[in-house]
C-alpha cells in the first residue's frame, strides 16, 4: 500500500483494492471492512453470553448475528437511496448489476438506514427466541436484544469509516485551498475531482491540470476517463522518486484541496470511543434498553457536531434543511429515540447481569449415599 507524505498534508494515495485481479474486480478494503465489523461484534457477544451476561446462547448469538447482517446491508442500503439517492430506484444498465439499488460495487450505504435494519432485526430475533423458550421466565424483551446489537455494530461503524477513508469519500470540509499552507493533521484526496465540492482552480492551476490530463490522454477519451487511470496509477506504484507515480503526485499535490479527515473523527467516535463506553457499561448490572438509549444518545449528538467538518452529499438537490444535514436530522431522531428508550426501560425494569461480576459457581453436583459399613463378625 503506497504511502506518500507531504511536508504537511497528507495526500492520499490508497487503493480501495486490496487486492485487485482485473480493471475494477478484486477485493475490496469496503466490503472487507464490513465482514470485520461482524466477526469483531460476533466475538464480542459471544463472550457475553459465556459470561451468561445474556440469555442467549453462543449458537443463538450466531443465529442473531446472520439477521443483524441482512439488517444492516438492507437497511443499509435502502436507507442510503430514500435519505440520499432515490433515483437508484430508477436507475437501469445494460451492464451488470443491471439496476443502481444492486450497484454496490459503487458504494452507497447509509449508517442510519442500517440501524434501522438492525431495528427490525432485533424484533425479529427477540420473536424467535421467544417463541421457542419453553418457559416464561426464560424470555427476553426486545430492549435487551437492541442493548446487544448497539454493542456489536460498533466495530462496524469503525471499521466502516475507516474504508471511507481508504476509499476517498465522505470528504471533509476544505482546511487549505490547494496551493495554500496545510495543517498537518488534514488530508488531499486527489478523487474530490469526482465529489462535486471540488474547488475552482486559478487560470494557472487548470492549467497545469489540462497539462496532465493532456500527457495520459489515450484516443479522444474524456478527461475523467484520463483522470481514472491516473489515479489507478497512483494507487498502484510506490510513490518513490523517479516513479511515474511520484511524478504526478509532485503535479497533483498543489492542485489538490487539503480537507479535514471527517472519516477518521467519525470513526473514533462512533466506533472506538462509543464501542468502549458501552463495553464497560455492560460490566455492571443494568436495565433493558439503558444500553441502546445511551448508544442513540451519544450517536447522535457526536454525528451532529462531527457533520460540522463533513461536507453534505453533492448529489443532494437540497443539501441542508433549516441549516442542518441530512445526517444530522437523522441523528436528531435518535435523540427522540434515546429518550423513548429511557421511558421503556424504567417501565419495563428487567434488568440482567452484568460481565464484571464473577462467573457463577456451577452447583456441585449431589453425592451418592454411601453404603453402611459391613459389621463385623
Amino acid at each position: 500500500m503506497p504511502f506518500s507524505p507531504t511536508l504537511a498534508a497528507y495526500f492520499h494515495t490508497l487503493s480501495p483494492f486490496i487486492f485487485e485481479f482485473s480493471s475494477g474486480v478484486g477485493l475490496r478494503w469496503y466490503g472487507t471492512a464490513y465482514a470485520a465489523g461482524l466477526l469483531v461484534g460476533w466475538a464480542i457477544l459471544r463472550w457475553l453470553s459465556a459470561r451468561r451476561v445474556t440469555p442467549l446462547s453462543p449458537t443463538q448469538i450466531t443465529d442473531a448475528m446472520l439477521v443483524w447482517c441482512m439488517g444492516v446491508v438492507f437497511g443499509g442500503r435502502f436507507g442510503y437511496i430514500f435519505f440520499y439517492d432515490p433515483n437508484l430506484l430508477i436507475d437501469f444498465s445494460s451492464s451488470p448489476p443491471f439496476w443502481g439499488v444492486l450497484a454496490l460495487n459503487r458504494g452507497g450505504m447509509s449508517s442510519h438506514g442500517g440501524m434501522i435494519g438492525v431495528l427490525v432485526a432485533c424484533w425479529w430475533i427477540a420473536r424467535k427466541f421467544n417463541a421457542s423458550a419453553t418457559d416464561v421466565s426464560a424470555r427476553v424483551p426486545m430492549l435487551h436484544v437492541m442493548d446487544l446489537s448497539a454493542l456489536a455494530c460498533t466495530p462496524g461503524l469503525f471499521f466502516g469509516r475507516i474504508a471511507n477513508f481508504i476509499n476517498g469519500e465522505l470528504l471533509g470540509d476544505i482546511a487549505a485551498a490547494p496551493g495554500a499552507p496545510a495543517p498537518w493533521y488534514t488530508v488531499k484526496f486527489p478523487q474530490e475531482r469526482f465529489s462535486g465540492h471540488e474547488p475552482p482552480f486559478t487560470l494557472a492551476q487548470q492549467q497545469a491540470f489540462d497539462s496532465l490530463i493532456a500527457r495520459f490522454r489515450i484516443g479522444d477519451e474524456f478527461a475523467d476517463q484520463t483522470y481514472e487511470r491516473i489515479l489507478r496509477t497512483v494507487h498502484s506504484q510506490p510513490a518513490k522518486p523517479g516513479t511515474q507515480a511520484h511524478d504526478i503526485i509532485q503535479t497533483l499535490e498543489p492542485l489538490i484541496a487539503a480537507r479535514y479527515p471527517s472519516q477518521l473523527l467519525q470513526g473514533a467516535f462512533e466506533g472506538l470511543l462509543l464501542g468502549g463506553i458501552l463495553l464497560l457499561m455492560w460490566r455492571t448490572p443494568r436495565r433493558a434498553g439503558i444500553i441502546v438509549a445511551v448508544f442513540l444518545a451519544f450517536y447522535g449528538v457526536t454525528r451532529i457536531f462531527t457533520e460540522l467538518v463533513r461536507l453534505p452529499d453533492a448529489n443532494l438537490a437540497v443539501q441542508r434543511i433549516a441549516g442542518l444535514t441530512r445526517g444530522q436530522l437523522l441523528s436528531v431522531v435518535m435523540l427522540l429515540g434515546a429518550t423513548a428508550s429511557i421511558i421503556l426501560a424504567r417501565k419495563l425494569n428487567w434488568v440482567g447481569p452484568g460481565w464484571g461480576r464473577s462467573r457463577p459457581t456451577p452447583p456441585t453436583p449431589p453425592t451418592s449415599p454411601t453404603s453402611p459399613t459391613p459389621l463385623s463378625t
